[in-house]
């Protein structure tokens, strides 16, 4: 059997042999050196009305693109833990990580390819995966004394097998690796993989993230004894039933080369290598549940759907965590998930850099499949896979927010003040943004004014006779609709008044102990440039001298942040005093407006009553 795979491989590159590839042509052809530096220095290659083409550099992090990927290997050794992990003493032209307690005394497992793809394959190095990987430079497949000095180094007895993916330069050159190890008496097999789809018709698939269940199954084979001819055949099994396909918003951007983005912005492109190679189609960018609906129902139509399957979900490299849920939410609702047993990610396992994609990998179980995937490994870049499983909802503790709201009751002064206020918030909606977005995002008087909206369409519905329970019911009504930092200061205020009231304290020291707690929480105290500089001696004036007072002193509060020159809380902060000075601050001005409001209303009520 081992003969016959001998053959297979020495066939399938005699082609290549004869058309003259060489590892060294074949990556010059495919990722060509000429960069937008080049150009730049060349202005005649541009012609002489060229202009710097959108695809400027982009931003990385990295020192010297020729040492990117040697520093990037040394960080994942200097973070592996202590004994873990190794690299072979050949920087910078061979790049081969190890097993640093590797004896040779079992079937080794390599695989590799060109760096980009992180964590693979380095990152899957370890007991129950591989025993080496081995490096190229970006998207470059690793040189044939790379491969072959890989298999010297962890090769006994035994025997080793490489896993590679299908793609030209990976093939020749683990290939032509494979052949000189043999010659040195080395016993060698390697297992190509093409689960991509993508392209139905290709005969050479490419070989993308579904190699990683190939790295697990074989390398557990290897860790539990078994020979060479079991390892290669249970490894090509899987291969075969393995099926992946990808999607991304972007392409992806090479430290320190230039870079093209040919998707526009409504454009997605199913498919995608990760490599940047053009997928099979562009598609318009719709919800994340059209686009995976268009992926799996594609996927499950080559699987056996009467056997169960484990999922991979792989972050190309760009999407955020967040995103990468809800991908896993929307491909775990889709009928896919009827044909899926076990989950693995999502995570970041085999990306294309800082693509913006995601890719999903099926294979085929059987329980001896099932029982590898499941057995733990030491790479901590593998992700242990889960049981498909409903989601767990608890019922939610009820609280004071959900117990039976006091009944409605009237009170005309609390009616008519209440109302006077919601009312000029709403109407100083204008002037509140037009402050704001001189020195914030612009949205404070809509923050207000929704708030008050609010409000006022609960008044008739409040325990008006009860104002510790009508302020209890204000904090709730704008910690629910007030929105912002604001909407939650608010809410804090009126429900540490409430409490104050309700344990016997009058108004004015009810609302201070509100102040007191929103001080507390929010972090401003009177001199920050907030609402506290027009609130604080608003409520200290009510205390000692009445409402009218208490208006003046709030609006001189509130015209004094005019003449701060810096904000130490809220976004002004971020602001220079430039920025700053003359502009009174909105959410001091909303409220000494509501003192105001408050005041006329009382001296009005008392006017009219005597």
């Amino acid at each position: 059997m081992l003969h016959n795979a001998a053959l297979q491989q020495r066939a399938a590159l005699a082609p290549l042999r004869a058309e003259g590839f060489t590892p060294k042509r074949l990556c010059r052809q495919r990722f060509p050196k000429r960069r937008w530096t080049d150009v730049q220095a060349d202005p005649a290659s541009r012609g002489a009305d060229a202009k710097a083409p959108e695809d400027t550099p982009m931003k990385h992090f990295f020192n010297r693109r020729e040492s990117i990927v040697t520093e990037a290997l040394d960080g994942l050794l200097r973070t592996a833990g202590p004994g873990k992990l190794a690299r072979l003493d050949a920087y910078p032209g061979i790049k081969v990580i190890v097993r640093a307690d590797w004896d040779k005394a079992k079937v080794a497992v390599i695989s590799g390819g060109g760096a980009g793809h992180e964590p693979s394959h380095a990152g899957f190095v370890g007991r129950g995966m591989l025993t080496a990987a081995v490096s190229g430079e970006i998207f470059a497949s690793p040189s044939v004394e790379a491969v072959l000095t890989a298999i010297r180094a962890v090769t006994g007895e035994p025997g080793c097998l490489l896993v590679v993916k299908n793609y030209t330069g990976d093939r020749l050159n683990f290939g032509l690796a494979a052949e000189k190890a043999r010659v040195e008496g080395f016993k060698v097999e390697m297992v190509i993989v093409g689960d991509d789809i993508a392209l139905p018709d290709i005969a050479q698939p490419r070989g993308v993230a579904g190699t990683l269940f190939v790295h697990k199954i074989a390398g557990h084979a290897a860790e539990s004894g078994a020979s060479l001819a079991e390892v290669t055949a249970t490894a090509q099994a899987a291969a075969r039933d393995i099926v992946s396909l990808g999607m991304s918003l972007s392409t992806c951007s090479i430290p320190g080369q230039a870079h093209e983005e040919r998707l526009g912005e409504a454009e997605a492109e199913l498919g995608l290598g990760i490599h940047g190679e053009p997928g099979v189609e562009r598609i318009a960018v719709q919800s994340a549940d059209a686009l995976i609906a268009t992926m799996t129902e594609r996927l499950a139509a080559r699987l056996d759907v009467a056997a169960p399957h484990a999922l991979l979900i792989n972050n190309l490299g760009a999407v955020p965590p967040l995103e990468m849920s809800l991908i896993a939410d929307a491909v775990l609702t889709s009928p896919l998930a009827h044909h899926v047993k076990l989950v693995i990610g999502p995570r970041a396992l085999m990306t294309a850099l800082n693509m913006n994609g995601f890719s999903l990998s099926l294979i085929k179980l059987d329980a001896a499949r099932e029982a590898a995937l499941r057995a733990p490994v030491e790479p901590t870049s593998w992700v242990e896979p889960v049981e498909t499983h409903d989601i767990v909802v608890l019922p939610a503790p009820k609280g004071a927010d959900d117990a039976q709201a006091a009944s409605a009751s009237s009170n005309a002064t609390v009616e008519r003040v209440l109302g006077a206020v919601c009312a000029h918030l709403a109407a100083q909606e204008a002037e509140l943004n037009r402050l704001d977005a001189r020195i914030g995002d612009g949205d404070t008087g809509t923050t207000f004014a929704t708030a008050a909206r609010a409000v006022s369409a609960r008044i008739p519905h409040l325990p008006q006779a009860d104002l510790s329970a009508t302020f209890a019911e204000i904090g709730h009504i704008l910690g629910t609709d007030m929105g912002g930092s604001s909407g939650v200061l608010m809410s804090i205020f009126f429900t540490a008044a409430a409490k104050a009231l309700g344990e016997g304290s009058d108004v004015p020291t009810a609302l201070r102990a509100g102040l007191e707690r929103v001080t507390f929480y929010g972090g401003a105290t009177p001199g920050a440039r907030t609402l506290v500089d027009a609130l604080e001696p608003g409520l200290r004036a009510l205390g000692s001298d009445g409402i009218a007072a208490a208006a003046r002193a709030a609006r001189a509060g509130a015209d004094a942040t005019a003449g701060m020159a810096k904000a130490r809380a809220g976004r002004a902060a971020y602001l220079s005093s430039q920025d700053l000075t003359g502009l009174p601050d909105p959410g001091a001005v909303a409220v000494a407006g509501i003192f105001e409001v408050v005041a006329a209303e009382w001296a009005d009520g008392v006017s009219k009553a005597s």
